[in-house]
C-alpha cells in the first residue's frame, strides 16, 4: 500500500504503514483539520491526535479497539471540537501541553511537558513544547527504529512555513527558533511531517526554506 498523506473531508483514510505502528489519516471539519490515529502493530492499543471534528467519522476510524488516550496538540478550537464526545465514547485519557490546557474546555488528564514521553502500546513518542502558535503547543516525534523519524506537529509546521503567529513578531521569532531548535536541528532530512491541515511533508522539502521564512517574517 502506498501512503500519499493526501485526504479530503468525506474520504478514506490514508493509512502509513510503518514496522511497529501503523498511522491512519482522516481529514474533518469546515477547517479541513487532519486527525492521526496511532496503533501499535505489537500490542493494538491505540491513540488519538486530535479530536478535531466530526465525532462519528472519528469513532468509525478508531473501530472496535478503541483508544487509550486523545492528545490535542493546541488550544485552538478546530483542534478539539470532537473531544468530548470522543472522550464519552472511550473512556480514553486526554493529553494537552501544559500551558494549553486551560483553554481547553474538557479537562487534561494529563499536562505535557517538554521532553515527555508518551506511549501507545510498545511504541515510544517524544513531546517538544513550542511557544508561538500557542503558548503550550506540543508537538510528538516518533523516532521510528527501523527507519527515519516522524512527526505529528500540528500547527506549527506545514508545507511551506511555521503556524500563524497573528503578526506578532516575537511569536514568529519564538516559533521559528523552537522549530529549528527542537526539529531541525536534531532530525534528519528524512523526517516526515504530518501537520494539522493538509498535506505531509518533511523537513529535507522545507530546511532550504528556513532563511527565507525568517527574512519575510511568516
Amino acid at each position: 500500500m502506498t501512503y500519499s498523506g493526501v485526504v479530503k473531508v468525506g474520504g478514506p483514510a490514508d493509512v502509513h504503514e510503518l514496522t511497529d505502528l501503523m498511522i491512519s489519516k482522516v481529514a474533518v471539519g469546515p477547517m479541513d483539520n487532519n486527525a492521526y490515529l496511532l496503533r501499535c502493530r505489537a500490542t493494538g492499543e491505540q491513540i488519538l491526535i486530535d479530536a478535531a471534528a466530526e465525532a462519528a467519522t472519528l469513532l468509525s476510524l478508531i473501530g472496535d479497539d478503541s483508544v487509550s488516550a486523545v492528545v490535542t496538540t493546541h488550544r485552538h478550537g478546530d483542534h478539539w471540537g470532537a473531544l468530548a464526545e470522543v472522550v464519552a465514547a472511550t473512556g480514553a485519557r486526554t493529553y494537552a501541553g501544559r500551558h494549553d490546557a486551560e483553554g481547553i474546555p474538557v479537562a487534561t488528564d494529563v499536562p505535557v511537558d517538554d521532553g515527555d514521553t508518551l506511549r501507545v502500546g510498545r511504541v515510544e513518542l517524544t513531546a517538544r513544547h513550542l511557544v508561538g502558535h500557542t503558548p503550550g503547543s506540543i508537538v510528538l516525534v516518533y523516532d521510528d527504529p527501523h527507519g527515519h523519524p516522524h512527526v505529528f506537529t500540528g500547527d506549527c509546521l506545514f508545507p511551506g512555513g511555521v503556524g500563524n503567529t497573528h503578526d506578532d513578531p516575537a511569536a514568529f521569532a519564538s516559533l521559528l527558533d523552537g522549530v529549528e531548535e527542537k526539529l531541525f536541528g536534531p532530525l534528519p532530512d528524512e523526517t516526515w511531517v504530518y501537520p494539522g491541515h493538509g498535506r505531509d511533508t518533511t523537513l529535507g522539502a522545507e530546511r532550504p526554506h528556513l532563511a527565507e521564512w525568517r527574512g519575510r517574517g511568516w
